[in-house]
């Protein structure tokens, strides 16, 4: 019994002694101030920023052209290799020319000989000679006249006989036929060598066009390209022949500046420009084109065309945009994505979208109020920019809003803001990032 007394005598002592400091441990605590937890903060300005939108797009070459034979024959060697640039009238093919050479020969050796032809049915040898048979004719019947017209007085007067008169009309009757007849010789040959002289310039013609055209046949048997641009493989090989109605093309060839993007807008987004008058083909607003690695292509383009008709399937229409492509970077039938600046907003408020706390349909930032207070506050937010949204209501111009350590705090947690060091909300609005 002493010893259970002892005992309690020492427990209680102890007890009160372990009472007494948890009690003033908890005194302490509640005394301290929790320190301030450290946020980056950004400043909510008003800004005027560019509205974009990204399109599915694929490039593509307009004037890409198809190298095709245009006369028949064997290649015997081709000069350029497959990926390479060439230049409009390089030569590419080369066929086997001794044929069109000797149609060559034959087509000037034709044209010579028609020729000279020509030049003797000019030189009129046979009127020449008709017309000399009819000057001799009308010399013999002058001299019939002159004797006809001395003899008949000598016989009127007795003086001559009149046999010899006889003689001398007939011989009058003679010449004058014989004049006729080589006036008539004179006229159908010169008929004839005008006839003559017209067939041989049309045959003279004629043969220079088959010459020109043997020649033509000579010059395409050295197939060269019709347009600077990329080339592709040739798929026909040394040894091949040629033919000019060939399903397939002996090669290809892709001008690679500048280079074409197609993509399709909706009906609705069409219908928005043209309602606040933005000018969509030819205008000033430049266009971006993101490649299939999401980078920038460091050119930018315009809208140069449209179509002109909405695609009934799928409500789309589709523009075409070009690009300056001098490096050949870009390559027909890529995918990527067109950047084009749809709308401006003046004056709106923009924040970082990591700032931007999402539950369920609930959009809420938190801001630092007086006192560096944490308070939350719901927003709606508008149209995307980037990495960036426009807050259409919730916030006013002046607003610190936590863009980093939104974790760490809840409403009414004392912080310490620092300016947010990333490229302001305006700076990236602006750029359309």
């Amino acid at each position: 019994m002493r010893f259970r007394a002892a005992a309690s005598l020492c427990v209680f002592p102890l007890a009160a002694v372990l009472l007494g400091g948890c009690t003033a441990s908890g005194q302490k605590g509640r005394s301290a101030q929790p320190p301030a937890i450290p946020v980056m903060v950004v400043d909510v300005q008003p800004a005027d920023v560019p509205i974009f939108a990204d399109f599915a797009a694929q490039t593509y070459a307009r004037d890409m052209v198809e190298v095709r034979g245009r006369v028949e024959g064997y290649i015997e060697r081709w000069l350029f290799r497959p990926g390479s640039q060439v230049r409009a009238g390089q030569v590419l093919y080369v066929l086997d020319l001794r044929p069109y050479e000797a149609a060559v020969q034959q087509a000037r050796g034709n044209l010579r000989e028609s020729e000279a032809d020509l030049e003797f049915a000019r030189r009129q040898v046979s009127l020449l000679q008709a017309e000399a048979n009819l000057a001799s004719a009308q010399a013999n019947l002058i001299k019939a006249r002159q004797d006809y017209e001395r003899l008949a007085p000598l016989v009127q007067a007795d003086a001559a006989s009149k046999q010899d008169l006889d003689a001398a009309v007939a011989a009058l009757k003679a010449a004058e036929a014989a004049v006729k007849a080589n006036q008539a010789n004179v006229d159908q040959t010169r008929l004839s060598t005008r006839t003559q002289i017209d067939a041989m310039q049309g045959k003279v013609e004629s043969l220079r066009a088959a010459l020109r055209n043997a020649e033509l046949n000579l010059q395409y048997g050295t197939i060269c390209a019709p347009i600077s641009g990329r080339i592709g493989d040739s798929l026909l090989p040394v040894g091949g022949l040629v033919t000019p109605n060939a399903q397939r093309p002996l090669t290809t060839i892709v001008p690679m500046d500048p280079i074409w993007v197609r993509f399709q807008a909706t009906e609705a987004e069409y219908l928005s420009w043209t309602a606040r008058g933005q000018k969509i083909v030819g205008g000033s607003l430049p266009v971006t084109l993101i490649l299939a690695d999401n980078s920038d292509f460091p050119w930018k383009g315009r809208i140069e065309n449209t179509l002109n008709q909405v695609d009934s399937k799928t409500g789309t229409l589709e523009l075409q945009a070009r690009f300056p492509n001098p490096k050949g970077t870009v390559l027909p039938g890529q995918f990527g994505r067109v950047r084009v600046q749809v709308n401006q907003r003046r004056g709106a408020l923009v924040i970082p979208q990591k700032a931007v706390q999402q539950l369920q349909n609930i959009q809420s930032v938190y801001t630092v109020g007086p006192g560096n207070r944490i308070e939350s506050r719901a927003v709606v937010t508008g149209d995307r920019v980037g990495e960036l949204w426009i807050v259409e209501q919730g916030l006013k111009p002046g607003d610190r809003v936590v863009v980093e350590g939104q974790l760490k705090v809840r409403p009414g947690s004392v912080v310490q803001p620092s300016l947010y060091r990333g490229e302001t909300a305006a700076a990236k609005a602006a750029a359309g990032k």
